[in-house]
């Protein structure tokens, strides 16, 4: 069975974005001993275009085969003039507001959401998926979330996207590691409890 992972960046207060949805004072944290680590252990969640720049657009995917973003998240990379922003993966957009899918590397979901997820976690095999975001689409596959890999960077938003945008849950998850970086961001590993 296949994991579904939500490996997203946030802020100290759980904020994936400000109110509009605008991370990008996250961007400044991201220094060469971070890319470094990004590039090593987690490559294939850095854009195609990404990792073309930074020369290692063949580098193997090491953790997901597959992609799974909202329509919010996946905009940003419309908006760059990117139909298929992770085109190394599998990409997967939930939406009901897109009517035909702008690339024929992007699969759109657009009811049962669940069961769609659920069909992917029980691929035999390949690789794990990664839950991009938004908040949104993160609450709604709350109790479908095997994993979570949560870069914090060290700034408070005060206000914003939620990293689960949905009702009151009490979810339980085991750390597995920390990993600190010289320019305060960190990065933890939990594990669903069963």
């Amino acid at each position: 069975m296949r994991k579904l992972t939500y490996f997203v960046a946030c802020s100290i207060d759980g904020f994936i974005g400000d109110p509009n949805g605008d991370a990008s004072s996250m961007m400044r944290f991201v220094t060469e001993e971070f890319l470094e680590f990004l590039k090593t252990e987690y490559p294939e969640t850095i854009s195609a275009e990404g990792r073309r720049i930074l020369g290692f657009h063949d580098a193997a995917n090491q953790k997901f085969d597959t992609v799974i973003q909202g329509r919010g998240s996946y905009q940003l990379g419309l908006d760059a003039g990117l139909t298929s922003p992770y085109g190394h993966l599998r990409e997967y957009v939930a939406s009901r507001g897109i009517g035909e899918s702008p690339d024929p590397n992007v699969q759109l979901i657009t009811e049962d959401l669940v069961g769609a997820v659920r069909a992917l976690k029980a691929e035999e095999s390949g690789l794990d998926i990664w839950l991009c975001g938004g908040s949104q689409l993160a609450g709604a596959l709350l109790d479908e979330v095997d994993e979570l890999v949560i870069k914090t960077y060290p700034e408070v938003y005060g206000a914003g996207m939620p990293m689960f945008g949905t009702g009151f849950s009490v979810t339980d998850f085991t750390l597995d590691w920390v990993r600190t970086f010289d320019n305060g961001v960190l990065v933890r590993k939990y594990t669903r409890k069963r």
